[in-house]
């Protein structure tokens, strides 16, 4: 058995995994790649709360700021090369730490993605129309008819989700679920999968003061300067989708922040309905963290 672990440390946004991850990964000296799948960006800091240069306290991270959002970095791609750069970093280091809170990259990393077929443009197109004209509605219903086996878990407020789906039904006539992996890659290393947890409210509190910050260190002209992108999945997302109606006069900046903090707490609930089905984790609290992997003095 190989000597290398990946020690995998997620959990949902604002439970405090990058304080925890860089404390850990200094004490050990242990690099870390990034699984958040917004942070890859260079143009998003802000809105995707990104570790400063200061909070990455000297720790080498890999996947922040490594692309552009003009070139998209998809699952099946990130799995290429997150793969390839786990494995040269255990040619240098018995132990390595992916974390971040995107369960689709994280998975891909884990057990590998699902062979999908190619979908045809045209197919794509009449399903953002009938996105637009139906309504989501619509399509969630026509998923649920044609693969009630993926419907049952698939996230169904998540537009983007059910699109896809969609298009592998209609560009193959199969359904989607026939085409995920019934077995699981096995990676050459060992893996130490973690999931870090508070108490609803604790977390909820935490989520709403995240956004408040945000907004005072400059949310708004954050999105502004990435509006030419906006009707890119990457920005189809929680904290910046809500600000766009914002700047076209749809609503004022008190609804807008409503918003954000409401979809915040509804993405913090679909990420641990996601951390649930992983197989072999350890749940813990921040505290419990602390308490077992860190020596950390009283201040």
């Amino acid at each position: 058995m190989t000597q290398h672990t990946l020690w995998v440390i997620t959990g949902p946004t604002a439970v405090g995994k990058t304080a925890l991850t860089v404390a850990f990964a200094k004490e050990r000296e242990i690099p870390i790649v990034s699984c958040d799948s917004r942070q890859f960006y260079q143009e998003l800091s802000i809105g995707t709360a990104k570790p400063t240069k200061s909070e990455m306290d000297g720790v080498p991270h890999h996947f922040i700021n490594s692309h552009s959002l003009s070139s998209p970095l998809s699952a099946a791609s990130y799995e290429v090369e997150a793969v390839e750069t786990i494995t040269t970093l255990f040619e240098t280091h018995s132990d390595v730490i992916l974390t971040g809170g995107s369960g689709l990259y994280l998975q891909v990393v884990l057990e590998g993605i699902d062979e999908m077929p190619k979908i045809p443009e045209e197919v794509k197109n009449a399903l953002q129309s009938d996105l637009e004209i139906k309504g989501l509605d619509a399509l969630v219903d026509e998923l649920q008819d044609r693969d009630p086996v993926y419907a049952q878990h698939a996230d169904l407020n998540n537009a983007r989700r059910v699109l896809r789906a969609l298009e592998v039904i209609r560009a193959s006539g199969q359904t989607f679920s026939s085409f995920r992996k019934s077995e699981k890659l096995q990676r050459p290393w060992n893996t130490k999968l973690i999931i870090l947890n508070r108490e609803r409210e604790e977390l909820y509190h935490r989520i709403d003061q995240r956004v408040d910050i945000m907004l005072d260190q400059g949310l708004l002209h954050e999105a502004k300067s990435v509006a030419s992108f906006k009707d890119e999945a990457v920005l189809r997302t929680v904290g910046y989708q809500e600000l766009y109606p914002y700047f076209d006069g749809e609503y004022d900046l008190d609804r807008a922040t409503e918003l954000i903090k409401r979809n915040s707490r509804r993405y913090a609930k679909r990420q641990l309905t996601w951390f649930r089905r992983m197989e072999n984790a350890t749940w813990m609290t921040p505290k419990e963290f602390e308490a077992k992997y860190l020596n950390l003095s009283e201040s």
